[in-house]
């Protein structure tokens, strides 16, 4: 499949904006699946300072400071992607125990796994407590195959937690979410990480797109495409596996990976800081497109 994703993000200001400094993470990322084909961010106010550099997990991060006075920042990030199809999914049940992957992780030598133990430690938005576990422990049975018990973890989320886009912020912690089970695409996210986390198991957060498709008869609304996450579980010799709870599936050729992290925290589309500008309003709007 390939794509044209247009992500623009509007701030408008009550009172002038003397200086910001701002970093992106809006270019999708290379993966054995996904080719970024071209990748551009238009800014307006025009920047004085704009460089590019890849973060500790590898996303690239676009930096850019207008110093200039403005009352509006506009920020349109256009990509073109490409997504090969989906192979078929892992044999959940033959994937190892997900308790033995815990314990192998502690004494595994290769550089993928070290890599992939600190996704097992606390970060701000997505650490071990006792209800995530504890959520977390109807699914993993002792000897159980990681990939099923993670899989019935997913789904369990999706059937549990109802979705609401006005019930959460980004600051929204995983024990409110558990209690009062909704949020967001990030709030189940940030759940299943907590959840695997608790158990000693790598999680990690993933930033992206997902294509929505048009209700039969009626036409595709311009802009009503929203950013998406996920999370994705590691095992020795299976590699990084991805799962959405918000749809209860394995991503595969509609979703787009922007970037990755231990939390929403590392992979935020857009922040700064900004001298002056007062009380703002934002505005955030996407399109994913399908190109024949």
């Amino acid at each position: 499949m390939r794509y044209r994703i247009t992500h623009r993000t509007e701030y408008a200001y009550g009172q002038p904006v003397l200086l910001c400094h701002n970093e992106a993470r809006l270019r999708p990322r290379q993966t054995p699946r996904q080719s970024c084909l071209e990748s551009h961010v238009a800014i307006e106010p025009a920047p004085a300072e704009r460089a590019v550099r890849e973060d500790f997990f590898g996303n690239q991060v676009l930096y850019f400071a207008v110093q200039e006075t403005h009352e509006r920042l506009s920020v349109c990030a256009t990509s073109e992607i490409e997504v090969a199809a989906a192979p078929p999914g892992p044999d959940l049940e033959t994937s190892p125990p997900w308790d033995a992957v815990r314990d192998r992780l502690a004494d595994e030598a290769d550089a993928e796994s070290r890599s992939a133990t600190q996704f097992r430690l606390d970060s701000p938005c997505a650490a071990a407590a006792t209800d995530a576990r504890d959520y977390a422990a109807p699914s993993f049975a002792p000897g159980r195959p990681i990939l099923a018990a993670v899989s019935e973890l997913n789904r369990r989320i999706h059937r549990d937690f109802r979705f609401d886009p006005e019930s959460t912020t980004v600051a929204t912690p995983v024990s409110e979410v558990l209690a009062r089970r909704h949020g967001v695409c990030q709030d189940f996210a940030h759940l299943a990480i907590a959840c695997l986390r608790s158990l000693g198991l790598p999680a990690r957060y993933v930033s992206g797109y997902l294509e929505t498709l048009a209700p039969p008869d009626q036409a595709r609304l311009q802009g009503a495409d929203a950013s998406h996450a996920w999370f994705a579980v590691y095992a020795p010799d299976l590699g990084w596996i991805d799962f959405d709870p918000t749809n209860d599936c394995l991503p595969g050729d509609r979703h787009v990976t922007t970037a990755w992290g231990r939390d929403y925290a590392d992979v935020t589309p857009l922040k700064g800081v900004i001298f002056g500008g007062g009380e703002h309003t934002l505005s955030v709007a996407v399109d994913m497109v399908r190109l024949e």
